[in-house]
C-alpha cells in the first residue's frame, strides 16, 4: 500500500497545487470524488485495463461518463492519469489531496466511537475540547458501537483517545495478567 501511495503523491500534489492556484479547494474534493468513484466501478475498471482500446477511447469513455461535473484542469487531469495508465491511483490520489486539503485548511478528522449516541450538545462539547487539544477545527464523524459498553474511543490522526469500558477493562487484564 505504501508503494501506491508513492506512486499516487506527485499527482494529488498537483492536483492540490493546481486547486489551491485556483483557490477551488472544496471544488476539487468534489470532482476526484467523481474520477475515484467512476474508476472504482468494476466494469470502468476492466474497460480501462482493456488493451483493444487505446488512450483516446478510455479518455472519451470515462469523461462522457463524468459529464459537465469535471471543469477544463480536472479534465485535463484524467487525460493525464489515462495516459500514463495511473487512473486506478485514483482513489489513493484522492484520499492523499484531502489530506493536504485538511492541513491548509487546519482541519483535523475525528472519528467519534461511543457506547450510545449522542446529544448535539455532548458532541459540540467533545468537538470544542478536540480542537483546544489538537489546535485545529473538528470535522467528527460519529458512530455508536454498542461493544464499547460506556464511554466513548476518539481517533483523530495518529492519536486513540480510548475512555471506553471496554477499554478499561482491557487495560484492567493486561495489568493482571502482568
Amino acid at each position: 500500500m505504501a508503494e501506491l501511495s508513492t506512486i499516487a503523491r506527485p499527482y494529488a500534489e498537483a492536483a492540490f497545487d493546481l486547486a489551491r492556484e485556483k483557490n477551488a479547494l472544496p471544488v476539487w474534493s468534489r470532482m476526484l470524488e467523481l474520477v475515484a468513484s467512476v474508476a472504482a466501478d468494476a466494469r470502468m475498471a476492466d474497460t480501462l485495463a482493456s488493451p483493444k482500446l487505446g488512450d483516446r477511447e478510455k479518455e472519451s469513455l470515462f469523461l462522457s461518463v463524468c459529464g459537465d461535473r469535471l471543469d477544463a484542469d480536472a479534465r485535463s487531469f484524467v487525460r493525464v492519469l489515462i495516459e500514463s495508465d495511473r487512473i486506478a491511483l485514483a482513489r489513493e490520489i484522492r484520499e492523499i489531496y484531502e489530506k493536504r486539503r485538511h492541513d491548509a485548511e487546519g482541519v483535523a478528522r475525528a472519528l467519534i466511537e461511543s457506547a450510545l449516541p449522542l446529544a448535539d450538545a455532548d458532541l459540540e462539547g467533545l468537538k470544542t475540547a478536540l480542537a483546544r487539544r489538537f489546535g485545529r477545527r473538528i470535522e467528527a464523524t460519529v458512530k455508536v458501537n454498542p461493544v464499547l459498553i460506556g464511554g466513548a474511543r476518539i481517533t483523530v490522526g495518529d492519536t486513540v483517545i480510548d475512555d471506553s469500558v471496554q477499554g478499561k477493562l482491557a487495560a484492567m487484564a493486561i495489568q493482571l495478567t502482568a
